[in-house]
């Protein structure tokens, strides 16, 4: 097999003989051979055998057919070395043992250093440089994301430490989105040096902000990351994560070249939105995967439509896959998008 270069060209605009896909969580549990690992091992202790992580990385490659790859590993992976104690618990997600709750707790966060701490995940990403033929997408947590995981102490619904400190201590805030870019900023560096072939920033929560709010407190620090990754030549993408629509009108200045779009926002209208200037990626609701197959290609074929109007377009979902989903279904879902798009994009 000759290396599948599809995902990157169509992050470039360049022209691609069929659309390519890839699943947000596609290393997971809908897998019934991931589950039996999860038996054994917890995600973090996965993320910690570099050869067991990129086992499971390539899974979904090998099963499902997808036109790249997502490093196996966990947003909070580099929180770690900023000095934070968390783990991931089985129906909650990210708790940490001590949230950051004073000008103490932020002064406190050391800088991160990638080799010292995360030398299992370079590694991981190394193997995997030599063992893929699509290319491998990395990723970080943005910081408003993570910032609310580390205030709140583990997910929340109406994020209102996160808030409370933004509002009422903005010099505080501020100085958390700096020290998270700079997180951001190294890890990715080092995992682009290491072998990733693209980058995806994740601001999973940032939807539950206004677009003054985004603007303000959030919009500054995402810039200056993709600013200053902007001489890595590599794909960059930043997804706002779900009920986004509203925020893409504010990212023009990004220099991202793609923006992964919700399922509450239509692929036309979304570009619209962002000024037609970037690349769009999305974005099927994970959960038209519950549906029979025929209503799952009819949807499938819809977003296809939209997306080939114009060159730059990724198939994905507008969120992750969850438990419940069938990989057969997704299986079949990547074969029709496929042989579809092959049928409908403009002939070279």
């Amino acid at each position: 097999m000759t290396y599948n270069d599809t995902f990157i060209r169509a992050c470039r605009k360049q022209a691609v003989d069929h659309i390519p896909v890839w699943y947000m969580r596609q290393a997971g549990r809908y897998d019934p051979e991931y589950r039996k690992i999860k038996e054994k091992y917890t995600l973090l202790e996965i993320c910690r055998q570099p050869e067991l992580a990129a086992e499971v990385t390539l899974m979904p490659v090998r099963k499902l057919g997808v036109d790249a790859a997502i490093l196996y590993s966990d947003i909070m992976n580099p929180v770690a070395s900023l000095g934070v104690d968390f783990d991931i618990v089985k129906n909650i997600g990210p708790v940490i043992d001590n949230p950051i709750r004073s000008a103490a707790d932020v002064d406190n966060l050391r800088p991160i250093d990638v080799e010292r701490d995360l030398g299992h995940i370079l590694e991981t990403i190394r193997i995997l440089d030599r063992e893929l033929k699509v290319p491998l997408i990395t990723f970080a947590g943005a910081p408003f994301t993570i910032a609310s995981y580390l205030i709140e102490g583990r997910p929340s619904k109406g994020y209102i430490r996160t808030k409370a400190m933004m509002y009422g201590e903005p010099e505080l805030w501020y100085r958390l989105m700096d020290k998270l870019g700079d997180m951001v900023i190294t890890y990715v560096r080092a995992h682009i040096a290491n072998g990733g072939k693209a980058f995806q920033l994740f601001d999973s929560w940032v939807g539950a902000l206004t677009p003054y709010d985004f603007q303000t407190f959030v919009l500054p620090t995402i810039t200056r990351i993709f600013h200053e990754l902007s001489d890595l030549n590599v794909p960059k993408i930043y997804f706002p994560g779900v009920s986004s629509g509203e925020l893409l009108p504010h990212l023009n200045g990004v220099k991202a070249d793609v923006i992964g779009l919700d399922w509450r926002v239509s692929i036309p209208e979304g570009r619209r939105r962002l000024g037609n200037t970037f690349g769009v990626q999305g974005n099927l609701d994970p959960y038209v995967l519950t549906a029979p197959m025929d209503v799952i290609k009819q949807y499938a074929k819809k977003i296809v439509d939209e997306g080939i109007l114009e060159p730059g377009y990724i198939f994905n979902l507008g969120h992750g896959l969850f438990p419940e989903a069938s990989l057969d279904k997704l299986r079949e879902l990547t074969e029709y998008v496929h042989e579809y798009s092959r049928t409908v994009l403009p002939k070279n």
